[in-house]
């Protein structure tokens, strides 16, 4: 059978000549040294027989051909969660040629743990020793060589977001993987009574075992066993002579329980802690400088006491960015449009086809359909991604977690649920992937409900270029504030609906960074690109749709069944509701069609929305849509992730929270008209 690895390199535009595996902690810039290695053209699959996507590329050294993939990032070689299980099998199953460990040089004892897991599987492997600049910031250094001589292989110190150290890690990766250098890795030692255990677990098994599971060393193997890894004594089961073994292992695990008043798995790992802990602390020198004004500050947005207030003056910060900056930008963009752009189609346009329903119906998406995209897309979206990437690549959203994590146990999530919900405010889609790093489907099923409800960058969009620019920035933060109230409520109702508890956060804490601007906007574009390549081709294709619709008078008839819903309980003009539709494809799209609708029916000047809609209307429509039914490809992703069945109840439920929320709003205004 073909590895696994070359399975998935195959889905590449060409083969490739040998593959290496980037591997590592969670939060180490792995991501970061992957699109310094390959670019920014990647692919994204799904590993065999999960629903776990690995990122694959490509990259070239002289004549090589090179696969790059980048395994989760993950703590251990577990197989507790989809991240563990999946990051062990391709290293296990998949054979790639080079496994590159990305280590934290401010955190090495905490990354040496699941490098000695590696290397006790004897696979082709070296170190990136990455972040050594925010070490030396820290007021210590790591004296890489010695590391690289403790370990018994090469390690490359790099600074990632500078592309510092990359050449020569992928150089190194590729003399080792082709025998040009031979690494001899150091032999993981624990106490002498735990090294006479293996010992004897390790003849037993090469007695009656007929081979290795994955041709692993029997040495690693009898490690496993004894630490009761569940694959692998699944594996061994089905061996002729595994019984023996497992009896053993069990006998012999036994003795180190009695022993050490703890079980073997617990005493192995306090050991693989404990010989990390001295092997970092032996190649740090640590000086007496005094401590960075980075870490400085990382301390104050830890601590609740300054920590909330800094957050909410964060958060705040973000509000007023898009609202006056975004804002600007919007307006500016508009009004270019309208003595350029707009009057040049409607002349062509109207000049060749004259103005009946088919010069109409392409105005609706040349120009109407244009200008809405643009006065959304890049003022709101794109300013959002910058924003989001600078908090990401600063460290600040680490801090956030931190700061948040004990509200998070009051909705029955592990502590890793912090993130992908934090994500979700740039886009749902890989905040839900991203709930996989949870251990019971229970946690998942609650994030991923969770996740829906956070206003995505699309839905932030909709709020600022729709309600805070033509009802005002109060508005629009009334709208933000009814939906953290619904994320708390649901919270709270599914942890008391589903009974389970949750367990504590476990992630990587280090100081702040100061982000690279080059990074940043590699970063922002790259999401960004996406609303380019697909909104914009959807926002033409939807708003020539809308107006063939529309100026066939199509639109009021096919309208007509949500009239009771839209015009009836909602107080809104009857075409949003074919926008609300629309808008199930991407959620900016609710905007951009209804800036279209107003343009393509009043004229350019009716961009401004308040020509048509007051401000209680806007309010209303902005909140059914933060709230209502997620996008197509939320949708997709909720129903690969949770299976139909619980998918289709999340958009039932949203929808209903959704114009629940919108009719009671209306109700409300008209008691203050």
């Amino acid at each position: 059978m073909a590895d696994t690895c070359h399975i998935m390199a195959g889905r590449l535009k060409e083969p490739v000549d040998l593959i290496i595996a980037l591997a590592g902690n969670p939060n180490v810039g792995k991501s970061v040294i992957f699109n310094q290695l390959t670019g920014v053209d990647v692919i994204s699959a799904n590993y065999p027989g999960t629903t776990m996507e690995l990122n694959m590329a490509s990259t070239r050294l002289g004549g090589l051909k090179i696969g790059v993939m980048d395994l989760p990032g993950t703590y251990a070689l577990g197989a507790i969660s989809d991240d563990q299980r999946v990051a062990r099998k391709c290293i296990l199953e998949g054979h790639p040629h080079i496994i590159v460990f990305i280590a934290d040089a401010t955190n090495l004892e905490r990354n040496l743990y699941m490098l000695l897991q590696l290397i006790e599987l004897k696979r082709p492997m070296i170190v990136a020793l990455n972040l050594v600049d925010e070490a030396k910031r820290l007021g210590y250094e790591v004296d890489h060589e010695k590391l690289s001589r403790m370990l018994g292989i090469p390690v490359i110190p790099t600074v990632a977001v500078q592309g510092k150290g990359i050449e020569e890690l992928l150089k190194t990766s590729v003399d080792v993987a082709i025998g040009n250098i031979e690494p001899k890795p150091m032999r993981v030692s624990y106490g002498r009574d735990i090294e006479d255990i293996i010992d004897e677990l390790e003849k037993t098994a090469l007695k009656h075992l007929e081979r290795s599971p994955h041709d692993l060393p029997v040495r690693a193997l009898s490690i496993l066993l004894l630490e009761n890894d569940k694959e692998f004594v699944e594996d061994v089961k089905k061996d002729k002579g595994g019984p023996e073994v497992l009896k053993e292992a069990a006998r012999l695990a036994e003795e180190i329980r009695k022993e050490h008043g703890e079980s073997a798995a617990i005493r192995l790992s306090r050991e693989r802690h404990g010989l990390a802990g001295m092997i970092a602390e032996s190649v740090k020198s640590v000086s007496e400088e005094k401590l960075p004004m980075s870490q400085r500050l990382w301390a104050y947005t830890v601590n609740p006491r300054t920590g909330v207030p800094l957050m909410l003056i964060t958060m705040a910060g973000i509000f007023a960015f898009l609202f006056y900056i975004g804002g600007a930008l919007s307006e500016l963009l508009t009004r270019l449009w309208e003595i350029g752009p707009h009057v040049v189609i409607q002349s062509v346009v109207f000049g060749l086809l004259g103005k009946g329903v088919i010069g109409k119906t392409l105005i609706w998406g040349f120009d109407g359909g244009i200008e809405a995209a643009l006065s959304v897309g890049v003022p709101y979206v794109l300013t959002f991604y910058f924003i989001l990437a600078f908090l990401e690549d600063s460290g600040y959203l680490n801090s956030i977690a931190f700061l948040t994590d004990s509200i998070m146990h009051k909705f029955g999530l592990h502590g890793r649920a912090i993130i992908p919900m934090v994500a979700g405010a740039g886009c749902n889609v890989p905040a839900i992937i991203g709930t996989r790093v949870l251990t019971s489907p229970r946690e998942r099923f609650i994030a991923s409900t969770l996740i829906v409800l956070v206003p995505c960058s699309a839905r932030v969009a909709v709020i600022m270029g729709g309600v805070a620019k033509f009802a005002g920035i109060s508005y629009a933060l009334g709208i933000f504030l009814i939906s953290l109230l619904v994320i708390i409520v649901v919270g709270l109702v599914l942890n008391w609906l589903m009974p389970g508890q949750s367990s504590g956060l476990v992630m990587e804490m280090f100081g702040l960074r100061r982000p690279s601007l080059k990074a940043i906007a590699r970063k922002t574009w790259f999401r960004f690109r996406e609303f380019v390549f697909v909104a914009f081709p959807i926002v033409l294709v939807g708003s020539l749709v809308l107006g063939a619709l529309y100026e066939m008078g199509a639109i009021e008839v096919l309208s007509q069944p949500l009239k009771p819903i839209i015009v009836g309980w909602l107080g809104l003009p009857l075409i949003t509701g074919a926008t609300l539709i629309f808008a199930v494809l991407r959620k900016e799209l609710a905007l951009q069609f209804l800036i279209t609708f107003a343009i393509t029916q009043y004229g350019a000047h009716a961009a401004n929305l308040s020509t048509f809609m007051s401000k209680s209307q806007l309010f209303v429509y902005g909140l059914v849509t933060i709230i209502y039914i997620p996008c197509i490809a939320a949708i997709s992703v909720l129903v690969n992730e949770l299976g139909w069945k619980k998918a289709s109840a999340i958009v039932i439920m949203t929808t209903v929270i959704a114009v629940l929320l919108g009719g009671i709003a209306r109700i409300a205004f008209s008691f203050f008209a």
